[in-house]
């Protein structure tokens, strides 16, 4: 790989890792410092002071997507980057597998979350934002330092190993029960009703297709998550006895 793209690539992983710890987890250390009374010396951004607000203020997890909805809308939409990155061959990843959980993702955040208000407030949007930021602050952090060519085990052992659970939890109980969730508000919006106006089909009879076979889509990248858990944890095993 040359120097030029070797930048690039952690460039962006270093921006996105950045990107998703500020979406989630400064609220937490801008409540830390707001309690010893220096709260100044961060959180100026507009997308912190609302988290704080809201951690603080509602003590609930209601006010997630006010907070960083917009902010993880942009993350994600970005990370169509990586479709490019897999078919030009910066990176081995290969174009399928990503375009499925970009896709995915992209259609739950921008077409259901974003157009339902109704549907911001529940409990699965909290749940979906903390598996996913939690997965990818340490899966961009892990590509960023392998671009500087430092090797961590314990964040590779995470980078493949935090998934058995939060995957699972961001998907069933965040995507598909809230998309689930949502289906009364699409019937009562008429939920892009002009668009499938010339279908013989509505788009929550859609959304009622696409979750039943969620799951198949879910199970075809999870078990590849494992493969490369054999993998990558293998050759660090075989490094650590050499």
């Amino acid at each position: 790989m040359s120097r030029l793209s070797n930048f690039y690539l952690l460039t962006y992983n270093s921006v996105q890792a950045f990107g998703w710890y500020v979406s989630f987890f400064s609220p937490y250390l801008l409540i830390f410092f707001c309690r010893h009374g220096s709260v100044f010396l961060v959180g100026r951004t507009i997308s912190l002071y609302r988290l704080l607000d809201n951690f603080v203020a509602t003590k609930s997890t209601s006010g997630a997507y006010s907070s960083v909805g917009e902010l993880i809308c942009f993350l994600q939409t970005a990370a169509f980057l990586e479709i490019i990155h897999g078919a030009i061959g910066l990176v081995p990843t290969g174009v399928l597998l990503p375009l499925m959980q970009w896709g995915g993702r992209v259609h739950f955040l921008v077409a259901v979350v974003r157009q339902l208000h109704e549907v911001q407030q529940l409990p699965s949007v909290f749940i979906t934002f903390l598996a996913w930021s939690l997965s990818e602050v340490i899966r961009y952090s892990h590509h960023a330092l392998n671009c500087l060519g430092v090797g961590l085990f314990w964040l590779t052992y995470l980078r493949y190993t935090a998934f058995i659970i939060l995957y699972p939890i961001g998907v069933t109980i965040g995507e598909m029960w809230l998309m689930y969730q949502a289906i009364p508000f699409m019937i009562k919006n008429n939920l892009y009703a002009d668009a499938f106006s010339y279908l013989p089909f509505s788009y929550y009879n859609a959304i009622k297709v696409l979750l039943f076979v969620y799951p198949l889509f879910f199970l075809k990248l999870y078990l590849h998550l494992f493969k490369q858990r054999k993998s990558k944890l293998g050759k660090q095993h075989k490094k650590k006895r050499n």
